[in-house]
């Protein structure tokens, strides 16, 4: 009877916090469009109104097609508009309820699960991830992939990759294995000596994880996140329910490139989320919901730094001093810098036609999300996190988030 009775509080408790987060939601959108103030992280504030007008201006001259963007005060949204369109061709407009490509946002609603499982003692971040394999990782294949492991034969260092490394990317393995030459995964330095951005990371994880639950990675996000932020339009898999309206992406030219149909859900980038759902995702993130203080902390500070120019290209294996102003690392499942605000925390999403970025800064309880289905959308990124929250220490150069300017 006490388990019961248990059970029942625990779950009145997620309806309150849901209904709780839509109504602080429904809040941001009445003060957006009846005006008030945002709070910027130097302590300077702009009107609603104004910021209104400078994301249209921006959009126009950089030929953005479609954006959402969401600015967080007291860890609360306060500001949530869309403009432009979903489907340029049909002139559908953008909406909260728009199904979006997540790209790679994909890992950061995974590291916060991963971090609840961490919490619930079912993984630990430092143990070798080979040790909660019931046979040995060279038999496993990637689920729905025609990929295995098996390319790591005769190099041993796999046996020494762990959580934490595949969630700070410092695994060692490339982004992809199909970016390679021969299309075959291997380890291209030692394993935790430092940060190279890697899906298959992701995914190993991801195959680690669902052999421990025994649950798939879809199931596991719908228990430890979808339903207790009450993100009931997303998915690592396609649902036909995103026929009713979705998003795609576009080229420089405006022209649509495509809204991907996944049917084998994976860590890296196969989420379908809305920005209704990721709000409500963020809101309960920048909070530490769900979270213990510890596995908060732990993913939302540097576990090493970052010293490459760049995160992708050529230049992400040359290292130099360009951003260590703000102290550039990686925590678990996001990028963290140093600021004269306190430290914040980010992630971004890249594919072609899309283009999505989150920034919190946490001693200021000031954050924004920003959602775009444009290869244009990052041309503006600089300008609108100064303009939106005063954010002038993301490190656009790394990212490659070039001005329209300068393009």
């Amino acid at each position: 009877m006490k388990v019961r009775e248990t059970q029942i509080t625990d779950h009145c408790r997620h309806l309150v916090m849901i209904l709780l987060l839509s109504l602080s939601l429904s809040a941001g959108w009445a003060q957006s469009s009846a005006g008030g103030r945002i709070r910027r992280i130097d302590g300077s504030t702009i009107e609603a109104a104004q910021l209104d007008q400078q994301v249209q201006k921006m959009m126009e001259a950089a030929k953005v097609t479609g954006l959402c963007i969401t600015v967080f005060n007291n860890n609360q949204p306060v500001f949530a508009k869309t403009y432009g369109y979903a489907v340029a061709a049909t002139r559908q407009p953008m909406t909260p309820a728009t199904a979006l490509y997540g790209l790679s946002l994909s890992k950061a609603v995974f590291a916060y699960l991963v971090m609840q499982l961490v919490d619930e003692k079912k993984i630990a971040l430092d143990k070798p991830l080979v040790d909660y394999l019931p046979r040995p990782l060279l038999s496993y294949t990637f689920p729905g992939k025609l990929t295995s492991y098996k390319d790591l034969e005769g190099d041993e260092r796999y046996k020494k990759i762990t959580a934490r490394m595949c969630l700070d990317h410092t695994t060692g393995f490339p982004n992809f294995r199909w970016f390679e030459p021969d299309k075959k995964l291997r380890i291209k330095f030692e394993p935790g000596s430092r940060v190279s951005y890697s899906g298959e990371g992701l995914y190993l994880l991801q195959v680690v994880i669902q052999e421990i639950t025994g649950k798939s990675l879809e199931a596991l996000a719908r228990q430890y996140v979808f339903e207790p932020c009450g993100m009931s339009s997303s998915s690592y898999v396609y649902q036909p329910a995103y026929e009713k309206g979705y998003a795609v992406g576009h080229d420089t030219r405006n022209d649509s490139t495509f809204f991907p149909r996944r049917t084998v859900a994976n860590a890296a980038g196969t989420l379908t989320t809305t920005m209704d759902d990721f709000n409500r995702f963020y809101t309960m993130l920048i909070n530490g919901k769900r979270l213990s203080k510890n596995a908060f902390r732990e993913m939302t500070h540097t576990q090493i730094r970052i010293r490459s120019i760049k995160q992708f290209g050529p230049l992400s294996w040359k290292d130099s001093t360009l951003n260590d102003n703000i102290q550039l690392g990686y925590g678990l499942g996001y990028v963290v810098l140093q600021s004269p605000y306190g430290r914040a925390y980010f992630k971004e999403g890249h594919d072609e036609g899309w283009g999505h970025y989150a920034i919190a800064y946490p001693d200021k309880r000031i954050a924004v999300v920003i959602l775009t289905n444009s290869d244009n959308g990052e041309s503006i990124f600089k300008d609108l996190l100064s303009e939106s929250i005063g954010d002038v220490y993301t490190p656009w150069y790394w990212e490659d988030y070039i001005p329209w300017r300068q393009r």
